[in-house]
């Protein structure tokens, strides 16, 4: 094999570029890493833009500070990593609300994603199944099972508690629907404890056991500047060529390693590399890999996507509640599904001139044609819609930002872990050194991603006989 190594990253989203930084610090000195991104902009859905003179983000908008166990989670450890830890900051209202019945009732504590541990302390806003959560004798999902979030919650709450507080949960998350999603996929830790206990409530209470939180530790955490200050940091500490307007449309195997085919099909250009992490979403992740490994493509490119549209206003002195936002059941009919006041969630953005920043998601998972209005149609119904939730009339928006995110939101059917692990095992069979990372197959957030992209890293190393530094 030639030295040094030479590593492509395809996809420079954060788990690309989570990915190149593992790389660099722990392969080989002198390993040659490229990035590349087929749009012209890094960060795949980490964007921060500019409204009314001031940062704010047009995709994802924080990051836990813990992970599952409790431990720092990996998108603190690369801030630290990046020299970016000294400009975490935290919500500063942290309580938001669910619109029941066309008003705003406070989210219920207590809870794990909607899923309560506590039925009394939900009783404001759903009204649990009486005597349904049972002991059965027996654990409430088989140790290899996999179920719909929705499908556990309504045979042991009932349909109020999922329709009211868990679909809305997982409905600003993935935009997806508690009935359609797995439980394993999107409550790993529920998911552990639910093989164990013979109660939902005493499984949601010892998944909340298992990683517990000392009080008043902030849960979120975002970049004073914006999350694309985490994307130029990575780019720099990474060393990487990065390649924009650059698509891969082919991977071949060599005898030593792989030729992408970048670049336009009348004048492509082929690169030989030893390894690559695909670092792409699933869909174009399995046309790269129908190829080399049809089989592990079938499985991969099986997964579906919700696509959303972000909307977001700047409006003059508002009269707004003292809430960091609010989320909304699809049985409410309206076609915001969540919304952030970001001005006073985060107290770093406040200005001293009373201007609100207000940020509207729209679109779930199988309603893709609402999203088909013209961007001042989308706008103009975020702006009645508010106005009706919060009982005022809202003034007129003095700028305003339509961000539409296509295909953006893997939904993780039943089943998904274990389709990715054989897919997985199957890819590490035939080629080690081809990797996948994202989250299109760990799971979405930002710590996911960056620790999807550095296990794919080290996995690269393992393949090419290379010792950690």
């Amino acid at each position: 094999m030639r030295q040094p190594w030479r590593v492509a990253v395809v996809g420079g989203g954060i788990a690309g570029l989570a990915a190149a930084v593992r790389l660099r610090d722990r392969a080989p000195a002198g390993t040659e890493i490229t990035v590349y991104e087929q749009s012209g902009v890094l960060g795949g859905k980490l964007r921060t833009g500019e409204l009314a003179g001031q940062p704010v983000e047009f995709g994802a908008e924080s990051f836990l500070m813990r992970d599952p166990t409790g431990a720092e989670s990996a998108a603190v450890a690369l801030a630290r990593r990046l020299g970016l830890a000294e400009k975490i900051v935290h919500p500063t209202v942290g309580q938001a609300a669910l619109v029941i019945d066309g008003g705003l009732c406070p989210i219920p504590g207590g809870t794990l994603v909607g899923v309560p541990g506590d039925l009394d302390r939900v009783a404001t806003v759903a009204r649990p199944a009486a005597d349904a959560d049972t002991d059965g004798g027996r654990p409430l999902v088989g140790p290899d099972a996999d179920v719909s979030v929705g499908a556990l919650v309504r045979s042991r709450f009932g349909n109020e508690v999922v329709e009211r507080l868990v679909d809305p949960m997982l409905g600003g998350v993935y935009a997806g629907r508690a009935d359609d999603l797995s439980l394993v996929t999107t409550m790993p830790a529920l998911a552990r404890t639910a093989r164990v206990e013979h109660t939902l409530v005493g499984a949601v209470r010892a998944a909340q056991a298992a990683a517990p939180r000392a009080p008043g530790a902030p849960v979120f955490g975002t970049l004073a500047g914006g999350l694309s200050t985490l994307i130029e940091a990575a780019v720099t500490a990474s060393g990487a060529t990065v390649r924009r307007d650059a698509a891969v449309r082919e991977l071949t195997p060599t005898g030593t390693g792989w030729q992408l085919t970048v670049g336009p099909t009348r004048d492509p250009e082929l690169v030989d590399v030893d390894a690559a992490v695909l670092a792409v979403p699933a869909r174009p992740a399995a046309r790269l890999l129908a190829g080399p490994a049809p089989a592990v493509a079938a499985g991969v490119g099986a997964l579906d996507y919700a696509s959303v549209a972000l909307v977001t206003m700047a409006l003059p002195q508002p009269r707004l509640p003292e809430l960091s936002g609010f989320l909304v059941p699809s049985t409410e009919g309206l076609l915001i599904k969540a919304a952030t006041f970001f001005t006073t969630k985060w107290g770093h953005l406040r200005r001293p001139d009373g201007l609100a920043l207000v940020r509207a998601s729209v679109g779930r998972y199988g309603e893709e044609a609402h999203l088909q209005r013209p961007d001042a149609d989308l706008a103009a119904t975020v702006h009645r819609e508010l106005s009706a939730v919060l009982g005022t009339p809202l003034p007129a928006p003095v700028d305003g930002h339509v961000q539409r995110w296509g295909g953006a939101l893997p939904q993780y059917a039943p089943g998904h872990a274990d389709r990715l692990a054989a897919a997985r095992t199957a890819l590490r069979a035939a080629h080690p050194t081809l990797v996948l990372a994202g989250a299109g197959y760990d799971g979405v957030g930002i710590p996911v991603c960056v620790r999807s992209g550095e296990t794919a890293a080290e996995e690269i190393i393992t393949a090419l006989g290379g010792s950690a530094r």
